[in-house]
């Protein structure tokens, strides 16, 4: 029996962007294909010398269009995938996050859709479990429950 090689690291950093619709329902920003009802938060991987909340602020802004502040950190998430023949183990590093301008419809092209969805609602339609997961705390962290 072989061994399996040695995964390698990789880490990635984003966040929950949240607000209150007028009628006073929290949002989250979610992107994704509409057409596939396939939705995951914003996030993406460090440039040399970028701090990780740094780089958080930096993907989520090209990936949703908006200008964020960061908040508190929700926490990280962690998993096992395989590119290229190699296998890595991910961390994904998630900060709660509110707009301060810019617009969805400024999103950069890595994603077919961007919008604001009723946190509830991304707690079940998000892709991965400890995407929602995130969620959920982001919903805790404001005042809500889902």
């Amino acid at each position: 029996m072989t061994k399996p090689s040695p995964a390698k690291p990789a880490v990635s950093a984003g966040g929950v962007v949240w607000r209150r619709s007028p009628d006073g329902q929290v949002q989250v920003v979610v992107c994704g294909r509409q057409s596939e009802d396939s939705w995951g938060l914003p996030k993406g991987t460090p440039d040399a010398g970028e701090s990780l909340e740094q780089t958080a602020q930096r993907e989520v802004e090209e990936e949703t269009g908006l200008r964020v502040r960061v908040g508190e950190k929700l926490g990280s998430i962690h998993y096992w995938f395989v590119a290229q023949g190699a296998r890595y183990h991910k961390r994904v590093h998630h900060w709660l996050m509110e707009p301060v301008g810019g617009d969805l419809a400024d999103h950069d092209a890595e994603f077919e859709d961007v919008v604001w969805m009723p946190i509830g609602e991304a707690a079940r339609r998000l892709k991965f479990e400890n995407e929602r997961r995130m969620v959920r705390r982001a919903a805790a962290a404001v005042g809500v429950t889902v």
